[in-house]
């Protein structure tokens, strides 16, 4: 849209109308010789009397360029500039990362979807984080798969297609087949150490206990919770399996516990999904958007107008003058041929 940076200072257009009632008109005097008999030397001499004071008359054109040149000038002052659509920034009041187990008993299909067919725990996972990254807008969110290994997938990123693209990739297996919990604490540590974000957190999904790290998960939890990082943390595994396909649900909630964060159990699909929507409630979306204008001045077209036309009119009377002068001088010459 189109817009004025000063509009009052219209109220100039009026200015020539006032100065034309309050001053006087300009008079130059000249001198005179006064003859009693004036009309009979200037018959004898052939000149032709002209008058003492003459006032000088405004052409249309003259007026009509005075007046639109007055109003580009006052245009150009109101500095007239065209508005763009506003640009918003969401400025990110959180950093969250998603930390995801993709160790070989992710594999189990004991998750049912929505069209009651079995799904493999991984792809119940991706559905509803899928999900949950999608509302959350106002944050920076980063990706940790782990499993013999942890291994950051994803940034801290405000594009939250590119997390959501990289966590659909995640295969089973491809961290190693163990779990490494307190591994996928240290990385989390590492990654938000230079976080200028008033708060930081890390979700940690896993269905196994600890079985690779080369840091112990309370250690991990503790170095979490000195750096100022809440740890939430999840068990979709079975707690009652045998070996390392037995999920630790009470040094699950250890490591929550130690950081402030809360520890949830997920036994189906449904069940993750409330668990998302308690983190809503408990981790709200906290952001604030910059929103900007861009400005585009526009003061100079009316102005540079002005100043064309202005300088087109005086080219025309120069040559005006010039051609009139020519025609004056070569007439005497015509006379005497």
């Amino acid at each position: 849209m189109l817009e004025l940076e000063y509009p009052w200072l219209a109220v100039v257009l009026a200015a020539p109308l006032l100065l034309v009632r309050l001053l006087k008109p300009y008079r130059e005097e000249r001198k005179a010789l006064r003859i009693a008999f004036f009309q009979e030397i200037a018959g004898t001499v052939g000149a032709t009397p002209r008058a003492g004071a003459v006032v000088m008359r405004r052409s249309w054109l003259q007026v009509g360029l005075a007046v639109l040149v007055w109003g580009l000038v006052v245009a150009a002052l109101t500095r007239p500039q065209w508005v763009e659509d506003p640009i918003e920034k969401i400025q990110s009041g959180r950093d969250m990362l998603l930390a995801v187990d993709v160790s070989q008993s992710m594999d189990a299909r004991d998750f049912v979807n929505a069209d009651g067919v079995r799904d493999d725990r991984l792809t119940a996972v991706k559905e509803v984080i899928g999900e949950f990254i999608e509302r959350r807008r106002g944050d920076r969110i980063g990706l940790i798969l782990f499993g013999a290994g942890a291994y950051p997938q994803a940034p801290l990123t405000l594009d939250h297609d590119v997390v959501a693209l990289l966590l659909d990739e995640a295969e089973i297996g491809m961290a190693g087949p163990a779990t490494a919990i307190g591994d996928a604490i240290g990385l989390s540590v590492k990654l938000l150490e230079n976080s200028e974000a008033t708060e930081r957190t890390l979700v940690l999904l896993t269905d196994g206990n600890d079985t690779a790290s080369k840091m112990p998960p309370p250690k991990a939890a503790e170095i979490a919770a000195e750096a100022g990082i809440v740890v939430h943390t999840i068990g979709i595994g079975n707690p009652e399996a045998a070996s390392e396909d037995k999920v630790d649900l009470e040094a699950l909630e250890e490591i929550s516990s130690a950081t402030g964060g809360r520890s949830f159990r997920g036994e189906d699909r449904a069940g993750l999904e409330g668990i998302y929507r308690t983190l809503d409630e408990i981790e709200p979306d906290e952001f604030e958007t910059l929103s900007y204008r861009p400005k585009t001045p526009l003061f100079q077209w009316p102005l540079g107008t002005a100043i064309a036309l202005i300088l087109i009119y005086q080219l025309l009377m120069t040559l005006s003058g010039a051609i009139g002068r020519a025609r004056r001088t070569s007439r005497p010459a015509e006379a005497t041929d």
